[in-house]
């Protein structure tokens, strides 16, 4: 279901908590945006606070996320998003017409150590990147 961009897209990630992988995701795009795509996220059943590996992980590449927190996930949050981005978080997205749902298969980094995560990083990184590359093709982002 891919629905036409504004110029200054709202992206929304969503896992299960809202304490990792969807952290980490807002995390990326804020900085790799600069500014330009308004960034969400929230989770079906968050947790009490971000996932001190996914801090550490993100801090390593200089990004920092500690001060976010755990968001529930909103009817409102996804009406508002040009991009739902799903991690996980099964059915529980609601379905709106003329957006553009994307669900991304990433390892859960809860419980983890700092060696696992790294990857999960990684991989969320590189999605990222390419998602910046079809949201802002003539290379809006700063």
């Amino acid at each position: 279901m891919n629905a036409e961009i504004p110029q200054n897209p709202t992206v929304l990630f969503v896992c299960v908590h809202n304490a990792g992988r969807s952290q980490m995701a807002a995390g990326f795009l804020r900085e790799l945006s600069g500014g330009v795509v308004t960034v969400l996220s929230a989770g079906s059943l968050p947790a009490d606070q971000i996932n001190p590996t996914a801090i550490e992980a993100m801090a390593e590449l200089g990004i920092d996320i500690a001060g976010e927190q755990p968001k529930v996930l909103t009817v409102d949050a996804v009406r508002e998003s040009d991009v739902v981005i799903t991690m996980g978080c099964g059915d529980v997205c609601p379905i709106f017409p003329g957006k553009r749902y994307e669900d991304w298969e990433l390892d859960d980094p809860a419980g983890q150590g700092i060696d696992a995560v790294r990857p999960i990083r990684d991989d969320i990184k590189a999605r990222i990147e390419a998602l910046l590359g079809e949201l802002l093709p003539a290379g809006g982002a700063a």
